[in-house]
């Protein structure tokens, strides 16, 4: 028999190798996959949409995917824009500077979430983002991954929280509160209901994950992003029909 640090093993035992593996190495997702397929579907709708100008409208297709309140979603029924709306923007600046942050938050939080868990939050916080745009205006169209890039924020602050760290000690909390006060910039027209809305489902999100973790149920995080997404689209839809428009 050898000695080894796991016990008394036989010779041959003893010249195997096991990998080791971690928890963090068993929850960690790898390449973020996800962040990439969604920097990527935003740019080809980008491409498709031609709205190339420094803040231009687009064609047709672009008003199609938009998300509009009592024309699109009340009248028209088209609740596909919900989602469609979260992978348009409004000129190079707009998907630019979405697609950095995007990129910057996404692939540290998907390493650390894992892509299956990344993605189900991605989507909670669009969906939460869009409900929070139309609780701003149903009557002017609303476009942009900024709700959910706002949703990756608030998971990321709580990610560092559970890790024992405070998000404002860094430059996540600035990172946050400069891009609110920008929303309310009247000369940027941006949809600041759609940020709040998509900060506090990511929030909400990674909650849901966390105490999952905690009671050691994993199921509960995706069941409790199923239930804030589920009631996000129904509260989209009930709203969409009162045409109001509180933009700056």
């Amino acid at each position: 028999m050898t000695p080894t640090p796991v016990g008394m093993r036989c010779p041959e035992c003893a010249r195997q190798r096991t990998k080791v593996r971690t928890a963090a190495t068993i929850t960690r997702g790898g390449e973020p996959r996800v962040t990439i397929l969604i920097i990527a579907a935003c740019v080809l709708v980008f491409l498709a949409t031609g709205s190339f100008g420094a803040n231009s409208g687009g064609n047709k297709l672009y008003h199609e995917l938009s998300l509009q309140g009592v024309i699109g979603i009340h009248v028209l029924h088209d609740y596909y824009r919900l989602v469609t709306s979260g992978f348009l923007h409004a000129g190079f600046l707009h998907i630019a500077f979405n697609m950095y942050l995007l990129w910057l938050l996404g692939q540290q939080l998907e390493s650390v979430m894992g892509s299956a868990r990344f993605g189900v939050l991605y989507l909670t916080a669009l969906l939460c983002g869009s409900l929070g745009a139309l609780l701003q205006t149903t009557t002017v169209e609303v476009v942009g991954a900024s709700g959910a890039v706002f949703g990756l924020m608030g998971a990321t602050a709580v990610e560092l929280r559970r890790r024992g760290f405070d998000p404002f000690s860094g430059g996540l909390g600035g990172l946050i509160l400069l891009n609110l006060a920008i929303g309310f910039i009247p000369s940027f027209h941006v949809a600041w209901g759609g940020h709040l809305g998509g900060l506090i489902g990511g929030v909400l999100a990674a909650l849901a994950f966390d105490l999952g973790d905690r009671r050691r149920l994993p199921w509960l995080g995706y069941a409790g992003c199923a239930v804030l997404a589920v009631a996000a689209v129904i509260a989209s839809i009930a709203v969409s029909g009162n045409a109001h428009d509180y933009s700056l």
